[in-house]
C-alpha cells in the first residue's frame, strides 16, 4: 500500500491539481537521467528532470500474484542526453526506472508510483519505445545451476580458469573496411585460425563505438584478412581504422574445451549425463543389457 504525505493528500482532494509524472533512469553504468511530461524542467533529490515534449507513457498494468506488470514509454530522441547510439549500444538495457507522481508547484509533494527495469527497446524514425517491466520480472530469470551437457561458465571467467588476456586467446585488430554495422574485415589477426573468434567477445578500443562490447557471430580467415560478423549491429558506423580487441570464442561443448583449450578439469557441464534415449530405452533379448552406454 502506498502512503501519501498529508500535503499531497490535501492537494489530491482539493479538486484542482497540478500534477505531472517524472521518470528517473539509472543505467547500469551509474549514469542517472531524469525526464518529465511537464512543460518545464523540475528538480528534486539532486536529479534534474528534463521537460521532454512527446515523452509519454502508456497505462500502467499491475498484476496479482507473481505475474509481471509494466508499462511502455514513448518519446522522440530530442534530448541531448538521450543518444540513439547509447540506446542501440545497450546502455539502457535493464536500467532501473522510477516513476514519480509530482506536484509541479511544490516538488516536495510527490509519490513513488512504480519501480521497474527497462526491457525491450524499439527504435524507428528518430523515436523510441521502451518497455518497463515490473520488479516481478526478476523471478522469471533462471537462478542457480542447470544440469545440462554444455558448460555454464563464461569463457575466461573465474570458474573457467583460463586467462583470456594471454596472446594465445586474444588479439588486437584494426578495421580495413566495413560492409555494414555488423560486417567488417580486419588486419593484424592472421596468426589465429579460421573460426577461432567465433562466439567470442569483441571490445572496441577506437572509433565511434569505443567502449562497446559485442559478441562475434562468425569469424573467418582468408589469406591474412580476418572477416567478422557480429550478432547485432553496432550503434554507430564501423569505419576503416577503428581498433578493437577480441577474445577467443567457446561453444561450451566438452570436445571444444578439451581440443581447443585443454581445460577439461574446469569444464562446468555434465557431458556424461544420460539423455532422452537412455530414459526411454528398454532391454531387448540378445541386446547389450549391461547398463552401459547405449551410444
Amino acid at each position: 500500500m502506498k502512503v501519501l504525505s498529508q500535503d499531497l493528500r490535501d492537494h489530491l482532494t482539493s479538486g484542482a491539481t497540478t500534477l505531472c509524472r517524472c521518470w528517473k533512469v539509472i543505467r547500469t553504468d551509474g549514469v542517472v537521467l531524469g525526464f518529465t511530461d511537464h512543460d518545464r524542467s523540475l528538480s528534486f533529490d539532486g536529479v534534474d528532470y528534463e521537460a521532454a515534449s512527446g515523452f509519454t507513457a502508456s497505462e500502467a498494468v499491475s498484476e496479482l500474484g507473481l505475474s509481471v506488470g509494466g508499462l511502455e514509454v514513448d518519446g522522440a530522441l530530442s534530448s541531448d542526453r538521450l543518444l540513439e547510439a547509447d540506446i542501440a549500444g545497450g546502455a539502457y538495457d535493464n536500467a532501473r526506472v522510477e516513476v514519480w507522481l509530482v506536484n509541479w508547484t511544490d516538488t516536495d509533494e510527490r509519490l513513488l508510483l512504480r519501480i521497474g527495469n527497462i526491457g525491450e527497446v524499439e527504435r524507428a524514425d528518430n523515436a523510441f519505445r521502451a518497455e518497463i517491466r515490473g520488479l516481478a520480472h526478476a523471478l522469471d530469470q533462471e537462478q542457480g545451476r542447470i544440469f545440462q551437457y554444455e558448460c555454464d561458465a563464461d569463457f575466461a571467467d573465474a570458474r573457467c580458469g583460463i586467462d583470456g588476456g594471454q596472446p594465445a586467446y586474444s588479439g588486437s585488430g584494426t578495421v580495413l573496411s566495413a560492409d555494414s554495422a555488423r560486417l567488417f574485415d580486419a588486419e593484424n589477426l592472421a596468426g589465429y585460425a579460421d573460426g577461432w573468434f567465433t562466439r567470442g567477445r569483441l571490445t572496441w578500443t577506437g572509433g565511434a563505438n569505443a567502449g562497446r562490447v559485442i559478441e562475434v557471430k562468425d569469424h573467418t580467415l582468408i589469406d591474412t584478412t580476418a572477416s567478422f560478423t557480429l550478432w547485432q549491429p553496432m550503434g554507430a558506423d564501423i569505419a576503416a581504422g577503428d581498433t578493437f580487441t577480441v577474445v577467443a570464442g567457446c561453444d561450451k561443448q566438452f570436445g571444444t574445451c578439451s581440443a581447443k583449450f585443454s581445460n577439461v578439469l574446469n569444464f562446468r557441464g555434465f557431458p556424461h549425463m544420460p539423455g532422452n534415449d537412455y530414459t526411454v530405452h528398454y532391454a531387448k533379448r540378445g541386446g547389450n543389457n549391461d547398463g552401459g552406454s547405449i551410444a
